[in-house]
């Protein structure tokens, strides 16, 4: 299995990127988003990568980060979701976006992928609850959101209500879960408020 490859970044394009090891060039499919983050053409960099072996192929995908990385062989572990639809999702949400929508059960924010329908979206929630209880993903302990999701009280109010007012369920969370949980409905919405509108997610 190949790990990841450091080499000099020779060719991008929407949907792949050449890296050059040492006069050898790989071509590693990636999710939109990588592109974002690697340097000009003729820089060095680092791709996370995971190989596919199949028996007329070997496919390499590569990824920014280890949580990138981890996130996409979660989600084809899922039946019915392959490379493709992985790489998809990862170009739409982020592994920490993807925990949340997991953990809360906001399988539509899935659908927001290129060919991922609502009954893939819902078998992927399904297959992958609690995969990500434990983790941290970009910060956030994904068991104190859950925790935050299952509570009751001014919590629970302030997520359905932040919902209520157009924002997903994991959105929701998220935010919340950044407060001090012992304060009043209306000043935990407030405050979540402010954080998702300052992008400070």
């Amino acid at each position: 299995m190949i790990y990841s490859l450091t080499g000099i970044l020779q060719e991008k394009t929407p949907d792949t990127v050449v890296i050059d090891v040492q006069g050898v060039g790989f071509v590693l499919a990636v999710p939109s988003i990588v592109r974002g983050v690697l340097p000009d053409v003729g820089q060095k960099c680092t791709l996370y990568t995971y190989l596919s072996v199949k028996e007329d192929a070997l496919d390499l995908y590569g990824f920014a980060d280890r949580a990138e990385q981890k996130t996409f062989k979660t989600l084809i572990s899922v039946s019915g979701v392959g490379p493709k639809a992985g790489l998809a999702i990862l170009s739409v949400l982020s592994p920490q976006k993807i925990a949340l929508a997991v953990t809360t059960g906001d399988y539509k924010a899935f659908t927001a992928a290129n060919g991922v329908g609502p009954k893939v979206a819902q078998r992927i929630v399904l297959e992958l609850k609690g995969k990500f209880s434990n983790d941290s993903i970009a910060g956030v302990e994904m068991s104190g959101v859950s925790a935050v999701v299952q509570s009751a009280g001014a919590v629970s109010q302030a997520i359905s209500a932040l919902v209520a007012l157009g924002y997903n369920q994991s959105q929701a969370a998220l935010a919340v879960s950044k407060l001090d949980g012992t304060q009043d409905v209306q000043t935990l919405i407030k405050q979540a408020l402010k954080l998702i509108a300052g992008g400070k997610l």
